[in-house]
C-alpha cells in the first residue's frame, strides 16, 4: 500500500484494492452459468492463477445471490482446506441454514446426513455451498461433495456447489482417478484481462484519483502500455503501479515514465516456478503429483535437470495440463 504522501503527489485518493470490481465479458458469462446452476443442484468449479481476481468475484456475486433471496447462501470458512473434510463442509451449511445461533449439530454420521436432508428440504429453496481455494482439497473431499448433493436431492432438496480455485483444481478434477466427480463438475475458467488489460488500467486510475484528474500527469499512455504488456493479473498491476510510484517519489518525477517502470519489473517474475506457482503448484505438490523429490523438482525449475529426466518431467506434467 502507498504512504499518504506517495498518494498525495499523483492524486491517488483510495488503495488499488478499494477500486471495485472490473467486469469483463469472460466474467459476465461465468456469472450467467453459474446464476442457471445453482438452480438445478449442479457441482461448478471456477478456475483461475493466482491474482487474477476470483475472490473478489466471487463474493461479488454471493452478496447479488444472498441480496434477491431466492437461493440460500452458504460458504466454508475453513481456512486450513487440504485439511477440511466432507463433515467441515456439512457444518457449514448447518451454521449457514439453521435459524438457531449455534446449531446442534449431530456428531454421529448417518443421523448429522438425516439432519441436515431434512434441513433443506425445509428451507424450501436451492442452497448454494460456495468453497474458495478449493484446489486444497483432497480428492476424498470432491466425491464427498458428489455423494452429499445427492443424499441431499434424495430427501427433495436442491444443494449445488461451486468452487474456485487454481487451475490445479481444474487439472485434478480431469484426472481418470477423479471420473466419478470430474465427468460431472461442470469447470469454468477464470480468464485474465487479455485484451482488457490496457482498458483495466485506464479504469483502475479512473477509479482511484480525483474526478476529472488528468491522467496523463500522473502516469505517461506509454508507461501504461508496457504494463500492459508485460502484466496479466489485477494482483500483478496494483503490486507494479506500487513499486513505480514508489520509484517516481523517490526521485520526485511526475508524470511516471516508461524507463521508470521498467526497472520495477522483476526479471524473474514470468520464470517457469512462479508460472506454476500462480497454477498451484508449489515444489512440494508438484514432488508429490509427479513422485518425485523436491530437491530435483527445484533442479527441474531452474533448468539444472539432466536433459532426458528433465523432457520426461516436461511431458508428464503437460500431459497433467500444467501450463509450461
Amino acid at each position: 500500500m502507498l504512504n499518504a504522501e506517495i498518494m498525495a503527489l499523483y492524486g491517488l485518493i483510495k488503495d488499488w484494492r478499494a477500486a471495485g470490481f472490473y467486469e469483463t465479458e469472460n466474467h459476465r458469462q461465468i456469472t450467467h452459468t453459474v446464476r442457471a446452476g445453482i438452480g438445478t443442484g449442479r457441482l461448478i468449479a471456477v478456475t483461475g492463477p493466482v491474482g487474477i481476481g476470483k475472490t473478489v468475484f466471487l463474493h461479488r456475486l454471493q452478496d447479488e445471490i444472498a441480496r434477491e433471496k431466492k437461493v440460500t447462501v452458504a460458504e466454508s470458512l475453513s481456512v486450513d482446506k487440504a485439511r477440511t473434510t466432507v463433515p467441515t463442509l456439512i457444518s457449514a451449511l448447518f451454521y449457514d441454514l439453521s435459524r438457531e445461533k449455534e446449531p446442534k449439530i449431530p456428531t454421529q454420521g448417518e443421523k448429522r446426513e438425516r439432519e441436515l436432508q431434512k434441513l433443506v428440504a425445509r428451507s424450501g429453496k436451492p442452497v448454494a455451498l460456495f468453497v474458495d481455494e478449493a484446489h486444497d482439497l483432497h480428492g476424498k473431499t470432491l466425491i464427498g461433495l458428489k455423494r452429499l448433493m445427492e443424499v441431499i436431492a434424495r430427501g427433495g432438496g436442491n444443494l449445488s456447489v461451486i468452487l474456485v480455485g487454481h487451475p490445479k483444481l481444474r487439472n485434478d478434477l480431469r484426472r481418470p482417478t477423479m471420473e466419478e466427480i470430474g465427468h460431472r463438475t461442470d469447470i469454468l475458467p477464470f480468464e485474465g484481462l487479455g485484451e482488457d488489460s490496457r482498458a483495466y488500467l485506464d479504469w483502475l486510475l479512473d477509479q482511484c484519483t480525483e474526478d476529472d484528474a488528468p491522467l496523463d500527469e500522473i502516469i505517461e499512455p506509454a508507461a501504461l502500455d508496457l504494463l500492459a504488456e508485460r502484466l496479466t493479473t489485477p494482483l500483478q498491476f496494483a503490486e507494479y503501479l506500487n513499486r513505480a510510484l514508489e520509484a517516481g517519489f523517490r526521485t520526485g518525477q511526475k508524470p511516471i515514465t516508461p524507463d521508470i517502470v521498467s526497472p520495477t519489473l522483476a526479471p524473474d517474475f514470468d520464470d517457469l516456478e512462479p508460472r506454476l506457482t500462480r497454477q498451484g503448484y508449489s515444489v512440494k505438490v508438484l514432488a508429490d503429483q509427479f513422485q518425485s523429490k523436491p530437491a530435483e523438482i527445484k533442479r527441474f525449475l531452474s533448468g539444472q535437470l539432466e536433459p532426458a529426466r528433465t523432457r520426461e518431467l516436461a511431458e508428464r506434467m503437460k500431459m497433467a495440463g500444467l501450463s509450461l
